[in-house]
Order: C-alpha cells, then sequence, then structure tokens
C-alpha cells in the first residue's frame, strides 16, 4: 500500500511542479489541509449536535454565530493585511485558532459550549482568510492568474470531498473526539510548516 500511495503521489508532485511555483504550491497544499479538516465535520454536523441533546434549530444558531463573527471580524483582518508585511505570519495565527477551536470541540457537551467554539472557529477564519488571499495574490504569475486561482478552487471542492468521506470513516469506527482531534492536528501541522519556513519565501 505505501508504495501505491508513493507512485501516486509522485506524478502529481511533478505535475504540481511543472505547473506552479514553490509559494504556490506551498500555499495551496497548507491551506488544501486547513480546508480538508474544515470539511470533515460539515456533512456530520447535525448530528454532532444532536448528540450534545440540540436541535436543528440550534445546529442552526450556532452556524450562524460563527458566519456573523467570520463576516464582522473579517472587515476588520483585512485591513490589518494590507498593512502588516509578513502576511503569512497572520495565516499562522489563524491556523492556529482553528486547530484550538477543533481540539475544543472535545470538550462540547452543551449548546453554549458549542456557540463559543463556532465563534472561535469564525474568528480563525476571519483572522487567516484575507492575509491568505494577500499572500496568495502576491506570488500569482501574472500570465497564470486564472489557473492558479482555478487550482485553488478546484482543491477547495477535493478537500472537501476527501474530507467528508475521511470524517464520516473517523467517526464510524473512532467517534468524534478522535476526529477533532485529527482536525487540530492538521492545522497545527499547516500553522508549524508555515511558519518554519523562511521569511524569505513567502
Amino acid at each position: 500500500m505505501p508504495d501505491r500511495l508513493l507512485i501516486t503521489l509522485v506524478p502529481i508532485s511533478a505535475y504540481m511542479k511543472k505547473l506552479f511555483n514553490k509559494q504556490i504550491r506551498i500555499l495551496l497544499i497548507t491551506n488544501g489541509l486547513i480546508l480538508t479538516a474544515g470539511a470533515m465535520l460539515g456533512p456530520i454536523y447535525a448530528l454532532f449536535v444532536g448528540k450534545i441533546g440540540g436541535d436543528l434549530l440550534d445546529a442552526s444558531y450556532a452556524f450562524g454565530a460563527y458566519a456573523l463573527t467570520a463576516g464582522m471580524t473579517t472587515l476588520i483582518s483585512g485591513r490589518y493585511a494590507d498593512k502588516l508585511k509578513e502576511n503569512e505570519l497572520i495565516v499562522v495565527f489563524g491556523y492556529g485558532i482553528l486547530g484550538m477551536a477543533f481540539f475544543g470541540y472535545t470538550l462540547v457537551n452543551s449548546m453554549w459550549s458549542l456557540l463559543i467554539v463556532q465563534i472561535i472557529i469564525g474568528l480563525g477564519e476571519a483572522i487567516y482568510s484575507p492575509a491568505f488571499d494577500a499572500v496568495y495574490s502576491k506570488h500569482l504569475d501574472g500570465h497564470k492568474s486564472g489557473r492558479e486561482w482555478g487550482a485553488w478552487e478546484s482543491i477547495n471542492y477535493f478537500t472537501i470531498a476527501f474530507g467528508a468521506v475521511s470524517g464520516g470513516f473517523l467517526v464510524t469506527f473512532l467517534g468524534f473526539n478522535a476526529m477533532f482531534i485529527v482536525m487540530g492536528l492538521i492545522s497545527f501541522a499547516s500553522a508549524i510548516y508555515i511558519f518554519r519556513l523562511p521569511r524569505t519565501v513567502l
């Protein structure tokens, strides 16, 4: 099995190297991991809410709290993204907040605690998204910007598919907490990788 995986990944890696510069590849892969982590819960979110005693209306309230927080905070974080030189550090900070929030799901046992975690996730996404877009835009090849933004959009859909299926498997065989721990670890792995890069890379 590892040999087959390696045989599959090598052509993909070579293909990405041919099409995209180093910075775009790093951003696509690390953000792809974040998107995968977030997608793990998506399709079974209502089941989790039911598990802690909530109903469909409660699930709607919690998701609304996340979206409202993200929407308001994005306006503020976007202004700071324009002022700061090292936007990749803001991305790291946002990824770290998401990782902590995903771990926080393991402590959720009521709707109030779920609302808090959802608000923190909204903050994390709002903090990293404008900074990520700024860094990504900075490294676009002017003649390939459509292809490079298209690659991000495509990875977004692929990660939703992969995350949804893998999240379902994790919960089915290991439970929700195992999935939340995996989500948190993936987020911290992306944050640490970008943080450890030389500042001149991104």
